[in-house]
């Protein structure tokens, strides 16, 4: 890395370095403007306090960002973004990044319950999940929503395969997964072994992949086994719980040898949700679905008369862990949306108003009749 003076790239060199990388003639086009006033293209393949590593036509370059630090944090410079650089300068800084296609966000554990921006501009998201440990789906259902909501397209990687040796009990787990991802490829790998990655590294070629999952998911080994090298580094992982240490502690984005490129991500401890409702919707499509069967359009899908949902439970059609699990989402949502949104706090409080009310009528009743 270099703050040497760079000679403006042509179109044709900036074609043929960052196609790997995925330029292309959306991104072409959008940076027309900034291609005019001698500024030079690049991707943001990591950043750390402050700066970031921008791979140009002419290599990967050190820059600042303080011109792109506003107050809102869903707004800095992160890893994916594609922005446009000062083609010199000590220090020489980012510009501007151009505008996302999509953006991984989750929300901070901070009391101000902000966003946090993992990634941008990725077209698939791998959640890893190790069989080496008991399977959460609950979190798997959590990811795939944030996923979802990113507008990447979600994929589930089960690591660590080589350790169920009983394809029968494979079989099962996957099955269990792929019901808590509808709509979502589900694949079984073993890095170790080499099982199941020429599937994975054909879906995931010629895009970005972003690689999300718990530390002690393999990430890092999966990672390298697509990369084509030991790029990460790797930890063991505790026998006692299948957990791990953080072994990635900054998102850096690289190129797979097979094509694409792949974000690799620090393990997430917590995963909070941010704006995400369409997401849970679609990792939750059958109870979306099922609710327009509901007698009354603002359901909450617990003892209300004509609950299609209820019924689907009582038949043995939706499973009780599903519903809890997506009501769990969507209270939590909306929790985070009350506090950056005054008209939803309005709202929520008139509905709470609105159930109160109704618990109150019928606890009055009830009395009335034991009366």
């Amino acid at each position: 890395m270099s703050n040497a003076s760079l000679n403006t790239p042509s179109p044709s060199d900036v074609r043929q370095v960052l196609a790997a990388y995925g330029w292309d003639e959306g991104w072409e086009a959008g940076f027309a403007p900034y291609a005019a006033q001698e500024l030079v293209p690049g991707r943001v393949v990591r950043v750390d306090r402050g700066q970031c590593d921008v791979v140009t036509a002419g290599g990967v370059l050190r820059a600042d960002t303080a011109f792109v630090t506003p107050h809102d944090p869903l707004r800095v410079v992160c890893t994916g973004d594609w922005v446009a650089v000062e083609p010199d300068g000590n220090p020489r800084y980012v510009r501007t990044y151009l505008p996302r296609r999509t953006a991984f966000v989750r929300s901070t554990s901070s009391k101000r319950s902000e966003g946090q921006i993992l990634a941008a501009n990725v077209d698939h998201a791998i959640v890893a999940v190790s069989l080496a440990a008991e399977l959460e789906l609950a979190r798997v259902e959590r990811f795939l929503a944030l996923a979802w909501e990113s507008g990447a397209q979600p994929l589930v990687v089960l690591t660590k395969a080589d350790l169920v040796p009983d394809p029968v009990t494979l079989a099962h787990l996957v099955q269990d997964v792929e019901t808590a991802a509808p709509g979502v490829p589900v694949l079984s790998v073993s890095a170790e072994q080499g099982e199941g990655l020429d599937v994975l590294a054909a879906v995931v070629a010629g895009g970005t992949a972003v690689l999300l999952g718990q530390s002690g998911a393999g990430k890092s080994t999966l990672a390298n086994a697509l990369l084509g090298e030991d790029t990460m580094d790797v930890q063991a992982v505790r026998d006692v719980d299948g957990k791990g240490r953080h072994t990635t502690t900054t998102r850096n984005l690289l190129a797979m040898p097979g094509g694409g490129v792949l974000i690799d991500t620090p393990g997430l401890r917590g995963v909070g949700l941010w704006d995400a409702s369409t997401g849970v919707g679609q990792v939750f499509a059958e109870i979306e679905e099922l609710a327009r069967g509901c007698r009354f359009h603002d359901c909450a899908h617990e003892s209300e008369p004509g609950c299609a949902v209820v019924v689907a439970i009582d038949t043995g059609e939706l499973s009780v862990r599903r519903l809890e699990s997506y009501r769990k989402l969507m209270r939590e949502n909306q929790r985070i949306i009350a506090k950056t949104d005054a008209r939803m706090r309005a709202e929520l409080r008139k509905e709470w108003k609105r159930r109160g009310a109704i618990g109150k009528a019928a606890m009055e009743a009830k009395r009335g009749r034991v009366r």
